[in-house]
């Protein structure tokens, strides 16, 4: 495990944009929900009509005291007033039921929406280059496809269906106010446009907050999985401290700009409920004092104290609503950059197959270097490798020994040059057909969790039981498995204490049940001991038996056999021929193999 990174997602703050399209982004959030327009048509005019019923209510409600205060001297008419008071209660009821549905329809409307968001990083995810995950912590990736894409759900669920009520509600109340009386009406506008222009600076303040706590929350999570997965070597080096402080200041960024975002979110409801209380009082001033002049009656009064709460409520539900949705741009910012990164090429027209792979292995002229610096890597290299040989190579560490063969699997692309197989250059043939014909074995073994006997056979169909069990044989792993609870069914997880030799012979044993024509082993052996290494290296010598192999190794004794060394230094190869001759010539692999057994006094 490499040491803590500090790089792009250390420790120090980043310098964060606003949202940079906040329309732009929730329309195309509503472009990926394309599937379901017609669900969210119906959920919003079921919230629409909902609201205009509830809109009603206060209406009949002025009728009935209306009635009442008429029958105060005569005897009220509780025929009139029961009918009344049932018409409401459908009114309610409906709206109600119209709600629920609303929210029925919204909720499964979301859930298939961040399903579909997770599938579509998951299918990103493999046709993103492999330089994109050299710059981008693992993290970060995870944070997108978790915290950022619940975000959205969660925006989803709760701002469409409210901002449509709130919206519906308060037009319909105001329309229903001036249709009762105009001067109750501008009394009540006057009392709730501070309302509005609180409203939209709080708004134009706190996005900008909302963005920057989604990014923070990524780094956090990138930092938190970077060093949880490197935990040994934090500890084995003593940098609790150093990851502690950076740690705390990651978090201190992310609890600056949550508190921000959520105090600015927060200051919303209690100036709504400021506003509306204020629109109470100047309501029932304003009211008595016409009342009191014969020119409305205390019915108005009456369905205005309802009105008000109507038409000041939805502003502090549009304020909320309009936050979510600022949090959820600014998640989708996230979630859309990931999915419009740069991809491979598609490679769908590339049909050309191998018939009989021999496993003759041709580079020409290679150049190469990294997308995101300007050093280049492998220089001008060319070799050739023949059909069943065992091709070492070697070189000091950043030689561009790993880069080559990633390269050969075109893992990354070459900037000139060709590689061939077969004299068929890879570059005509998809990445899948190219890497069907190779099995790797790589220092950084891989197992997820499952049993033994699906780490083994991963990818391999038809694999039987007997080829499993030769393969685990030969890499001196069959006894211990026997060992282990259940055998080859026992599942590999934090209770299965598995050492790093362990874990490599079974890579190596999976490598040999695929049995593909070429074979590529990047330092293969580097975790186990002596012992061990020459048992696998026997096994191994079987495997690569008639198969093209390419091996990288630091322990020049491990590939004395090879029919051909590749010398590599500085992106060039500067030596090429078997170990004796290499040897013999006394250069620089001569002085490489030799300073591995001097001793120091």
């Amino acid at each position: 495990m490499a040491p803590p990174r500090r790089g792009p997602m250390g420790p120090g703050p980043r310098p964060f944009e606003k949202a940079k399209d906040f329309k732009g982004t929730w329309l195309r959030l509503l472009k990926f929900c394309k599937k379901y327009w017609f669900a969210i048509i119906a959920a919003v005019l079921a919230a629409g009509v909902g609201t205009v019923f509830t809109i009603l209510g206060p209406d009949k409600l002025s009728e009935m005291t209306q009635v009442i205060i008429s029958g105060i001297m005569t005897g009220i008419d509780m025929e009139e007033v029961f009918r009344i008071g049932m018409t409401l209660a459908a009114l309610y009821g409906c709206s109600m039921l119209l709600s629920f549905i609303q929210h029925i329809i919204m909720t499964n409307v979301t859930h298939k929406t961040s399903r579909a968001l997770r599938e579509s990083i998951s299918l990103k995810i493999n046709r993103l280059p492999m330089w994109y995950y050299n710059k981008t912590s693992v993290g970060d990736v995870l944070s997108r496809v978790t915290n950022d894409v619940d975000t959205i759900s969660q925006s989803l669920n709760q701002s469409i269906g409210n901002l449509v009520s709130s919206v519906t509600l308060f037009v319909g109340s105001l329309f229903m106010m001036f249709t009762t009386d105009v001067t109750m009406t501008i009394t009540a506008i006057l009392s709730t446009v501070i309302g509005f222009v609180a409203m939209f600076m709080i708004m134009g303040r706190s996005q900008k907050y909302f963005s920057r706590q989604q990014k923070h929350l990524g780094e956090v999570n990138g930092y938190i999985e970077e060093m949880f997965s490197g935990h040994t070597v934090v500890k084995a080096y003593n940098a609790e401290a150093d990851c502690k402080k950076s740690f705390d200041e990651m978090n201190g960024n992310l609890r600056k700009s949550a508190f921000r975002a959520q105090c600015l979110s927060g200051m919303m409801q209690p100036l709504m409920g400021f506003i509306g209380n204020f629109g109470y009082v100047a309501v029932c001033v304003v009211g008595a004092l016409l009342t009191m002049d014969g020119r409305i009656g205390f019915e108005v009064i009456v369905a205005f104290m309802m009105y008000v709460r109507y038409f000041t409520q939805p502003l502090s539900q549009i304020a909320q609503a309009m936050q979510t949705m600022q949090s959820a741009a600014a998640a989708g910012e996230r979630v859309f950059e990931f999915l419009d990164a740069e991809e491979m090429d598609d490679e769908s027209h590339k049909t050309r197959t191998f018939d009989n792979v021999k496993g003759k292995v041709e580079f020409r002229n290679v150049r190469f270097g990294y997308e995101d610096t300007d050093k280049i890597v492998i220089k001008n290299f060319s070799a050739v490798a023949k059909p069943g040989q065992k091709i070492a190579i070697v070189g000091p560490t950043g030689a561009g020994k790993t880069t080559l063969v990633n390269l050969l699997m075109r893992f990354h692309e070459i900037q000139s040059g060709e590689i061939l197989i077969d004299d068929i250059p890879i570059s005509q043939l998809s990445r899948e057909e190219v890497h069907s014909q190779f099995c790797m074995v790589l220092q950084d073994t891989w197992l997820f969790e499952g049993t033994v006997r699906e780490n083994l056979i991963y990818c391999t169909e038809g694999a039987t039981d007997e080829q499993m069990e030769k393969a685990c044989k030969a890499v001196g792993l069959h006894h211990f498995i026997r060992t282990l609870p259940k055998g080859y069914d026992t599942v590999l997880n934090d209770q299965v204490s598995l050492s790093q030799g362990q874990k490599q012979q079974l890579t190596i044993a999976r490598a040999m049940i695929a049995s593909r024509p070429m074979l590529i082993l990047d330092e293969a052996t580097s975790s186990v001991d002596t012992r061990t290494e020459v048992q696998i290296q026997r096994a191994m010598d079987e495997l690569m038996a008639n198969r093209t192999s390419f091996v990288i190794a630091h322990r020049l004794s491990t590939i004395r056999n090879a029919d051909l060394i590749l010398v590599l230094r500085e992106g060039d190869v500067v030596e090429s021929g078997t170990h004796d001759e290499l040897l013999a010539a006394n250069g620089f692999y001569a002085e490489l193999y030799n300073s591995q057994f001097e001793q120091t006094a």
